[in-house]
């Protein structure tokens, strides 16, 4: 075997390390925010929060399915794992749309959340730099699945912006409707990712990890 051949094979078994170790980030990171953003949500009564907190939920299944799909290959363990985070995204994106909606119709206003700003503000600057990391993994794999689990972690960013919008605004001024008009700009976001999954086209789509 070659010394080039041994140098590539190294590269990716590295490539295949770290991507694995991002993976349990992903989830270890996930799982507190989902506990933390819930707990916090309820306590709250916002909507906003609690659908962010679910999409972490989510976001870690995600992460186990790459962690899956790293260890090994199989078309219809992929293809199933997609149809169930297809499926969880696009009910979270009904259950958000119906609780918002109430929400403003119904005049519920929630109350101040400053653990669930600071959980938001926090996921706004880790998600970026997590995302980046696995887009360089990706690029290392030539993985399309690594590159598409990237997307959800940007799409975990841009959540958080809008979360932190919302529940700010309700903080500061009182805007009670901030928090439920929040949740419903989440909806298509998450609604559009349940779609691409259902496709094919999110978490682990694409060619093999390894």
């Amino acid at each position: 075997m070659s010394t080039e051949v041994l140098r590539q094979q190294g590269v990716r078994a590295a490539g295949v390390r770290r991507g694995r170790q991002l993976e349990y980030l992903t989830i270890g990171w996930n799982s507190l925010e989902a506990a933390v953003a819930v707990g916090a949500g309820l306590l709250a009564g916002s909507i906003a929060l609690v659908g962010f907190g679910v999409d972490s939920v989510i976001e870690s299944l995600s992460g186990a399915v790459l962690l899956w799909r790293l260890a090994a290959s199989g078309e219809d363990r992929e293809r199933a794992a997609l149809k169930i985070v297809g499926v969880s995204f696009l009910a979270l994106a009904a259950y958000v749309a119906f609780d918002a909606a109430k929400s403003l119709l119904a005049h519920e206003p929630p109350d101040a959340s400053y653990i669930g700003i600071a959980l938001a503000v926090a996921s706004l600057i880790v998600m970026p730099l997590l995302a980046r990391a696995k887009r360089r993994v990706a690029a290392t794999l030539n993985s399309r699945a690594m590159l598409a689990d990237s997307r959800q972690t940007d799409i975990c960013a841009y959540l958080s912006a809008i979360l932190v919008a919302g529940l700010g605004l309700n903080a500061l001024f009182g805007w009670w409707w901030a928090d439920p008009v929040a949740g419903l700009v989440m909806v298509p976001i998450i609604a559009r990712e349940g779609f691409a999954a259902l496709r094919g086209e999110t978490c682990c789509a694409g060619e093999a990890c390894h």
